[in-house]
């Protein structure tokens, strides 16, 4: 019977995540994640064959998991602007229960190197935009106005408090679904 991995890819990503949450993307290098976790690099290079394919999926797993809560958010009951305002409250909840994660989509798949990931990692990435773009087509007819309500003004609201490594005030609810209301009509 063989032995359980003692140091699986959901370990050596939690670890990719903490330093990039304390040092910034360009922390995150094989030796590092070698390092934080104890492993031996052959661990890391064994799951992820290259820095580039370690990032990929550091974002890809982290994009993957917020807009799994962002779409349940959004498939709820109410008219398009309920929906919306809950979807963009499902954003800052996330950020402010997950705040490693969300460094994570702070940062941005262009600085993890999104240009050099793996066709697979590139394919997944593809798949989850169509997905969002699917369901906030269903939310409002104009992309520019549903993405400023769910992902830019959330995202902005829980920047500041992220950077400054703060708890997100539950004052920020209250901003986050005015400006939710205001840019999506309910009709």
């Amino acid at each position: 019977m063989p032995r359980p991995a003692l140091y699986t890819a959901d370990v050596l990503l939690d670890a990719a995540a903490e330093l990039l949450a304390e040092d910034g993307p360009a922390a995150v290098t094989m030796a590092a994640v070698a390092r934080i976790t104890g492993a031996p690099s052959g661990s890391v290079y064994h799951r992820f064959p290259t820095r580039a394919a370690l990032c990929g999926e550091l974002w890809v797993r982290t994009e993957e998991r917020f807009q799994d809560g962002l779409i349940d958010a959004l498939s709820g009951e109410g008219d398009p602007q309920q929906r919306c305002v809950a979807g963009a409250l499902r954003v800052v909840e996330l950020c402010r229960d997950h705040p490693v994660q969300a460094q994570v989509l702070l940062a941005g798949p262009d600085e993890l190197g999104a240009g050099e990931w793996p066709d697979p990692l590139t394919g997944r990435r593809k798949r989850l935009q169509r997905k969002l773009r699917k369901v906030l087509g269903d939310i409002c007819d104009d992309a520019s106005r549903a993405h400023a309500a769910l992902i830019d003004v959330p995202y902005a609201i829980a920047r500041r408090h992220l950077r400054a490594r703060q708890a997100i005030p539950a004052s920020a609810d209250a901003i986050v679904a005015d400006c939710a209301r205001a840019l999506i009509d309910p009709a």
